[in-house]
């Protein structure tokens, strides 16, 4: 492949990638886990204040990273924030995992990063969750630096691509906890690849005081990050060590999964072959297929006839560690794909390249081409499909415990209560329900100062002076019963069998009708 035909491709697939990650981000409703997120860097953004928290929320990478879009959309308003700008991090993370491919210049082939990048564009999986605000699309970025920045260290020596790399890894520690299981991939992957090694290949051993200066600064760049971000910028000393202590709490949670648990086969199943009830087939066996080619060419001596075999084997051995690792934690969200899908991708990518190298002429050429192009072309319409027709299905193997649309019907009709009370957002609204049957409540109602939550009917106390109540099922007969003929009901689905119930004054009620909501939901 030319350096002219990479460039083309390359752009194309990264301009691709953008496109589709950051169109109509505020099209699908905020996820529960997406609204605790964002509701916790409100904190940051509105007073500056974080703390990490052992037990949930995972690191600190997100927020911090997250404050500059946001101060520029919304200044320093939770309230004036909105679902485009809360996901453009993530959105922008999963189209920059593209560009580190150019770091695997020199052991990928040229044709093995441009189709390794218009897979990954391509990829329904990818796209969906970097559309998410989550910690998960920033972990593969940064495992990519990682992985990248370390290349070119085995590449050059450079003290500047170690503390590179160290960097990466920091941020890597400061975005999830489950970077543990990476860093034992890479630590497993490097032990298998030189273990495959010739006897004498490879370059001589640096002098021990170089490896020395190079590994210092590695651990300083990784240490000095992750620090920082996990002591708040050295305001909260604790962060750091809560850190560590965390992966007790978070390896309990992987082994008694509850909701989460599913079978060692959940991933592949998802990725090869997906359909519910009368939708539609899924499906992305094609990076699988190309990823089993690239596997096997892994192994081979043609592994990088113009770059170097020991990328691709170090590449192959960390996948096939980490998703056996990931596959046997019982806990599992579809998300967590994605660290070992990277390395898909690229084994995927490298199998494209073979198939095209393996193309001398230009009938093979074009027997290459028919069968890559409808491939690439099949998961491009998979992605729209999933990202802009069935974002919000249970029909889409992507979604996971997906707040429904019906749930913005509620939202709705509480901007249009808000938009015929005389105290509009300054209204009092009482919720009541089990914090699992509570988010995305407290992100949907930012704009409402005066919300208070509760966990049962009787704790929340008089709820006829609210102007509106919101109640969960197990809550919805009694508060029925407590209100009276004063207030009207209506149910909305928040997400699968999880229903709420919304009273509302009738003299509101029925004002309400007449208001229309509110722009800027």
């Amino acid at each position: 492949m030319t350096k002219r035909a990479f460039r083309g491709l390359f752009l194309f697939a990264v301009f691709g990638a953008l496109l589709f990650r950051t169109v109509r981000l505020d099209l699908r409703p905020m996820h529960h886990d997406e609204a605790n997120q964002a509701v916790k860097f409100g904190q940051l953004l509105e007073r500056g204040e974080y703390r990490y928290d052992p037990n949930d929320h995972h690191g600190p990478s997100l927020y911090y990273l997250t404050l500059p879009f946001a101060l520029v959309a919304s200044g320093r308003s939770l309230a004036a924030l909105n679902e485009t700008t809360i996901r453009l991090l993530p959105a922008l993370a999963g189209t920059a995992v593209l560009v580190t491919l150019l770091l695997f210049a020199g052991g990928l082939t040229r044709e093995s990063i441009a189709f390794g990048a218009l897979l990954a564009a391509a990829s329904p999986a990818m796209t969906y969750y970097s559309r998410f605000y989550i910690q998960e699309m920033l972990l593969v970025l940064f495992l990519a630096l990682f992985l990248g920045m370390g290349w070119k260290y085995v590449l050059t020596r450079s003290a500047g691509w170690a503390a590179g790399a160290g960097f990466a890894a920091g941020m890597m520690y400061a975005t999830k906890e489950t970077s543990l299981i990476l860093f034992g991939a890479v630590a497993a992957a490097l032990l298998l690849a030189r273990l495959l090694r010739p006897v004498g290949a490879g370059r001589p051993a640096l002098p021990v005081p170089k490896t020395l200066v190079h590994a210092g600064a590695f651990a300083a760049a990784a240490i000095v990050t992750a620090g920082l971000l996990y002591t708040s910028f050295l305001s909260n000393p604790r962060g750091l060590l809560d850190s560590v202590l965390a992966f007790g709490t978070y390896f309990g949670r992987a082994a008694g999964a509850g909701v989460h648990a599913h079978p060692w086969s959940y991933y592949f199943q998802m990725l090869a072959y997906s359909k519910f009830g009368h939708g539609p087939a899924w499906s992305e066996a094609f990076v699988l297929a190309l990823a089993v080619a690239g596997s096997v060419s892994a192994l081979g001596s043609e592994a990088g006839r113009d770059g170097d075999p020991r990328l691709i084997r170090f590449v192959f051995f960390f996948t096939v560690v980490s998703a056996a690792v990931y596959s046997a934690i019982p806990y599992k969200t579809p998300w967590n794909v994605l660290p070992f899908y990277l390395g898909i991708l690229i084994l995927a990518g490298c199998g494209a390249g073979l198939m095209w190298r393996a193309g001398r002429f230009l009938i093979l050429k074009a027997a290459v081409l028919a069968v890559l192009l409808p491939g690439l072309a099949n998961l491009a319409f998979q992605d729209y499909r999933a990202n802009f027709m069935y974002y919000a299905s249970p029909e889409n193997p992507y979604v996971y415990a997906q707040t429904s649309l019906d749930y913005m019907r509620l939202v709705h009709k509480v901007e249009a209560v808000a938009a015929a009370s005389p105290n509009h957002h300054k209204m009092l609204i009482k919720v009541v329900a089990p914090p699992d049957k509570t988010w995305p409540l407290p992100w949907s109602l930012r704009r409402f100062p005066n919300v208070g939550y509760w966990t049962s009917a009787a704790a929340a106390g008089a709820l006829g002076d609210a102007s509106a109540v919101i109640v969960s099922a197990s809550e919805s007969e009694q508060v029925a019963a407590a209100l009276g003929d004063r207030f009207q009901s209506a149910f909305y689905g928040l997400r699968p069998e999880v229903v709420l119930t919304l009273f509302v004054r009738n003299d509101l009620w029925d004002a309400s009708l007449k208001a229309p909501a509110r722009a800027g939901l």
